[in-house]
C-alpha cells in the first residue's frame, strides 16, 4: 500500500477552494470583507485555516484570481438556494391549444376568444386549430376567414407567430403575446 494522503476529488461544480486553487498568487479578502492584498496561495490557505475557514475562489477570471475566507459548505448551500429561487421565479411559455370548426356559432366563438385572451394575458402562446370534416374541406376559404377574424380580434394584445397553414384536415395558426 502506498502512503499517500487521502484527499477528496477536486470539485467539478462550484468554486475551487483550498488546495484545489492552482495559481501561485491570489488577491485575498478576509471574512469581514477587508482586502488583504495579493499573497501566495499557500500563505493565504494557512491564514484561512487559522481563522477556521476555507480559502474559496470567488472570481477565478480576475488577474490574479480573487479568493475569500469562507465556509465552503455554507457558500455552496447559499449558491444552490439562490439558483433554486431564480428557477422558481422564471416564467416558462407554454403553448395552449384552442380547437374550432369552420362553421362555429357566434357565442361559441366569443367563448373561445375569452379563453385566447386569458391565455395570452398569462403570457402563453396559443395554437388555434381549425378542424375540417367531410365536405367542409372543399371550403378552405371559410377557415381562412375565421382565422383572419381571430387575428383581427387579438391584434392589440398578440402577434402572429405562425401564419395559417393546412396540415391534412386541419388549419393551424400560432399567436403569441406582444
Amino acid at each position: 500500500m502506498s502512503r499517500r494522503m487521502m484527499t477528496p476529488p477536486p470539485p467539478t461544480n462550484g468554486p475551487r477552494y483550498n488546495e484545489f486553487i492552482t495559481v501561485p498568487k491570489v488577491r485575498v479578502i478576509d471574512e469581514e470583507g477587508e482586502n488583504l492584498g495579493v499573497m501566495y496561495t499557500r500563505e493565504a490557505i494557512e491564514q484561512a485555516a487559522e481563522a477556521g475557514l476555507d480559502l474559496v475562489e470567488v472570481s477565478p477570471s480576475a488577474d490574479p484570481p480573487v479568493c475569500k475566507f469562507l465556509d465552503v459548505g455554507k457558500f455552496k448551500y447559499e449558491a444552490q438556494k439562490k439558483a433554486n429561487i431564480a428557477r422558481k421565479s422564471q416564467k416558462t411559455q407554454d403553448i395552449k391549444e384552442i380547437k374550432m370548426r369552420p362553421n362555429i356559432d357566434d357565442h361559441d366563438y366569443e367563448t373561445k376568444m375569452k379563453a385566447i385572451h386569458k391565455f395570452i394575458g398569462e403570457g402563453d402562446k396559443v395554437k388555434v386549430t381549425l378542424r375540417f370534416r367531410g365536405r367542409e374541406l372543399a371550403h378552405g376559404q371559410l377557415g381562412m376567414q375565421l382565422l383572419q377574424r381571430v387575428q383581427e380580434d387579438t391584434n392589440e394584445i398578440a402577434k402572429i407567430e405562425q401564419y395559417p397553414r393546412m396540415e391534412g384536415r386541419q388549419m393551424l395558426m400560432v399567436i403569441s403575446p406582444k
